[in-house]
């Protein structure tokens, strides 16, 4: 038998999947594809990969037999069952310090645990967010592999030269431990929601609002995107704003209204919740997504209840405009300070050394939320890496601060119009609780006190003889309940 030859192995033939190969294959690295509808494999070889050094395998005996030690394989097949089932596939023909990689779009918690199961057998597991759909794969995808450090030495070079670059550099980097990479890629995703539903809602006061055409909207985002809003969704929404159906009419209007998703950014609001982090903007953008899915039941809603009579617009248009880009910008700066306090926080829980420059870094290219704006995040956590939130640097202080006025502003017109603007009005909320020394809490807790004997604790310099700084206190309200409580404080 010849020498193996294979730098990395390849498992799922889908678009995505091949696209990748013939990424790496352009880097100079020799892939060995292999597909369990073995045909697939000759199919791809015959076509897409003619005359490349792409190898092909007929079965996962001949795939692990053609390649180098320690062998890297990486899975892109369905999320959940299936990866489980190529691993146990794979583990009778692979060796101690052989790399696993998973790069579909598992949920965190399956990579935790298989980073520790196949660590107990002397395997490697990468748990690889990628994203940048199917021209990523192909061009420069954005890449966030953790799992098992001792498989980054192995895996750098490959996934490096295969990652989108941006100033010369790698849109990829170790993310961190076990589960690190799907979730900062289930932020990501999250993260993502959160754009889209900000820019629907910008084009939504647009049309609704201002009762501009698409055309004209589309020269709008066009100009918004020389500027902060620079991203490749500005981008995107500007061309499909502009695209025409064969009768002419703009193809977007054509469109039912009723979005569709996956569950990452369900999987984020989730973890949001389970770790007490105030992650308001994805969970709207994703209760917005389901309030479109009953679109039936909008539909009767719409002739049943009657909103604000509609009231033309007698402002100045430019300033409005202006106020909305600045609206948009910085309802987007909370929607990554949410992101980001949600991994830091999560991060702290499970142990992990999160790199959070090096995760802005990696999102600037090759990923659907790629934006000049994501430089400014990676400057920010390169001055301070312990940095809380972005809110505490410098620069997004500012850039809040500016875009204040015509924040409050935009978000005052579409209540009066009755545009509704979940996703701004809620990062708009955040920031204002955030930025409160006090906020009514204290209501709440004698209020669960009262009810339930919950207890509460006494404010910093207003403890007396009964209130006692530190301690778990339960009063009895009506004089006709006990002093037992029911359970103490939790801070």
């Amino acid at each position: 038998m010849s020498a193996p030859i294979g730098d990395i192995g390849l498992i799922g033939l889908a678009v995505m999947g091949q696209n990748l190969i013939l990424n790496m294959n352009d880097k100079g690295f020799t892939v060995v594809a292999y597909n369990r509808t073995v045909s697939k494999v000759d199919h791809f070889l015959a076509n897409e990969a003619k005359g490349t050094k792409i190898q092909g395998a007929h079965s996962i005996e001949e795939l692990v037999s053609k390649l180098k030690k320690p062998r890297k394989i990486i899975l892109l097949v369905k999320a959940g069952p299936a990866v489980d089932a190529f691993i146990q596939q794979l583990e009778p023909y692979l060796e101690k310090g052989d790399i696993i990689i998973d790069g579909g779009n598992s949920h965190y918690p399956d990579s935790i645990r298989r980073t520790k199961e196949l660590e107990a057998k002397g395997l490697l597991f990468v748990g690889s967010g990628v994203s940048g759909g199917e021209e990523g794969a192909r061009y420069g995808p954005s890449l966030m592999p953790g799992g098992s450090p001792a498989a980054w030495p192995a895996i750098k070079e490959i996934f490096q030269a295969t990652a989108a670059q941006v100033n010369g550099e790698p849109c990829c980097d170790w993310v961190g431990e076990t589960g690190a990479g799907h979730y900062v890629k289930m932020v990501h995703n999250g993260i993502e929601y959160g754009d889209m539903q900000l820019i629907a809602e910008a084009y939504d006061i647009l049309k609704r609002g201002l009762g501009l055409s698409e055309d004209e909207i589309a020269d709008i985002f066009l100009a918004w995107n020389k500027g902060v809003l620079d991203s490749f969704l500005i981008d995107i929404t500007a061309n499909i704003l502009k695209f025409k159906d064969d009768d002419g009419e703009p193809l977007v209007t054509k469109i039912l209204d009723k979005a569709g998703q996956k569950g990452t950014g369900k999987w984020t609001a989730i973890a949001a919740l389970d770790a007490g982090m105030p992650v308001t903007l994805i969970g709207e953008a994703v209760f917005a997504r389901c309030l479109s899915s009953i679109k039936e039941e909008r539909v009767r809603a719409s002739k049943a209840i009657a909103g604000p009579q509609k009231e033309v617009f007698k402002g100045d248009k430019k300033q409005f405009i202006d106020d909305l880009e600045q609206a948009l910008y910085a309802s987007k700066i909370i929607s990554y300070t949410q992101g980001f306090m949600l991994m830091r926080e999560t991060a702290k829980e499970l142990g992990w050394n999160l790199n959070y420059a090096g995760i802005a870094q990696m999102w600037r290219g090759g990923c659907i939320i790629k934006s000049v704006f994501l430089g400014d995040i990676t400057s920010a956590y390169h001055k301070s890496g312990k940095l809380e939130s972005l809110l505490f640097d410098d620069f997004f202080n500012k850039a809040v601060q500016k875009a204040q006025p015509g924040w409050r502003r935009i978000i005052a017109q579409a209540v009066l119009w009755g545009i509704p603007t979940p996703a701004f009005s809620t990062a708009l909320a955040f920031f204002d609780g955030y930025r409160s020394e006090v906020v009514p809490a204290n209501i709440l807790q004698a209020q669960r006190d009262y009810f339930g004997a919950h207890t509460f604790r006494v404010m910093p310099g207003k403890e007396n003889a009964k209130l006692k700084a530190g301690e778990d206190i339960h009063i009895n309200w009506t004089g006709r309940g006990g002093n037992v409580a029911a359970s103490t404080y939790i801070a």
